[in-house]
């Protein structure tokens, strides 16, 4: 039906281009940004996922750095105590040195001074053992194994929710330790005392000064097993991160190949109905040529 006050003609070829238009709009946004999923609009269900795993993935990557710094704190507490054990084991040498029958009351009297000098030492290494500011091991003035980070239990966050802990107590075997190193040298929690533990001792010091490596070591095993369990988990945050991030590109990132093509196909269509339309808004000419 030909009608100057209805173009049905004009009207649907409006439509047509309006919707190629705005389809054409979305695919350039999308090559823009990077983006498949740029508002709530393209992807209402796809953009809460990405939300969920972009949280996820942010919160594993934060682990991932706790447990390194929490690997780097406890191998700061193993060179100290590495330190203890070569303490120990010079110490233990003098001692087996004194107590030989050709040894003079000189030379003990030289091996003690060294004796307490090392057992000094031994107090010093306790209580200045430091990790970004906090003592480990004490609170800078006791020897006895107290107002340490390692002191009590330490708690790792090793993943993004609050169930993925990681506990590690060294307190017993610190206060054990403490309590041998004390046994081992009078200079461990006094320095400047003059030690009679190889001039007027007994050899049973040995004994003393091989508990204490023991403690040294108990302790020692303890952190490396919790540093071996970080590593593991280390290495798990970083496969599930991985795989979450890929999980989220597949959700947000754009199929360049595909909305290329997309582009080119609505450019296309945008032309062919501005053409149509063009033409269709022209019929309304044909009634004027009826009056005529």
């Amino acid at each position: 039906m030909l009608s100057l006050h209805t173009n049905a003609a004009a009207l649907s070829s409006q439509n047509a281009v309006g919707n190629t238009q705005r389809a054409l709009n979305t695919s350039l946004t999308r090559l823009g940004t990077g983006f498949r999923v740029n508002s709530a609009m393209d992807d209402a269900a796809g953009l809460q996922i990405a939300v969920r795993l972009d949280a996820q993935t942010r919160g594993m990557a934060v682990a991932q750095k706790n447990t390194q710094n929490g690997i780097s704190m406890m191998q700061t507490a193993e060179g100290a105590f590495t330190e203890l054990t070569n303490v120990l084991l010079r110490m233990k040498d003098l001692a087996t040195e004194a107590f030989n029958a050709s040894t003079t009351a000189d030379d003990k009297a030289a091996l003690q001074a060294e004796f307490d000098a090392l057992g000094t030492e031994l107090g010093n290494i306790i209580k200045s053992t430091a990790f970004g500011g906090q003592k480990l091991f004490s609170d800078g003035t006791t020897t006895d194994g107290s107002g340490g980070l390692l002191s009590a239990a330490i708690t790792f966050q090793i993943g993004a929710s609050a169930a993925e802990t990681m506990s590690v107590d060294t307190a017993t075997s610190l206060t054990d330790l403490a309590t041998a190193l004390d046994a081992a040298s009078s200079n461990y929690a006094t320095p400047g005392t003059a030690g009679t533990e190889l001039t007027a001792g007994t050899n049973a010091i040995l004994t003393n000064i091989s508990d204490a490596i023991t403690a040294v070591g108990t302790v020692r095993a303890q952190l490396g097993a919790a540093s071996n369990r970080l590593d593991h988990v280390y290495n798990n945050l970083s496969n599930m991160i991985t795989n979450t991030t890929a999980s989220r590109g597949r959700i947000m990132d754009v199929d360049y190949a595909y909305e290329t093509s997309n582009a080119t196909s609505k450019q296309l269509l945008l032309q062919a109905g501005t053409s149509a339309l063009k033409q269709s808004s022209g019929l309304s000419q044909l009634v004027v040529s009826l009056l005529q």
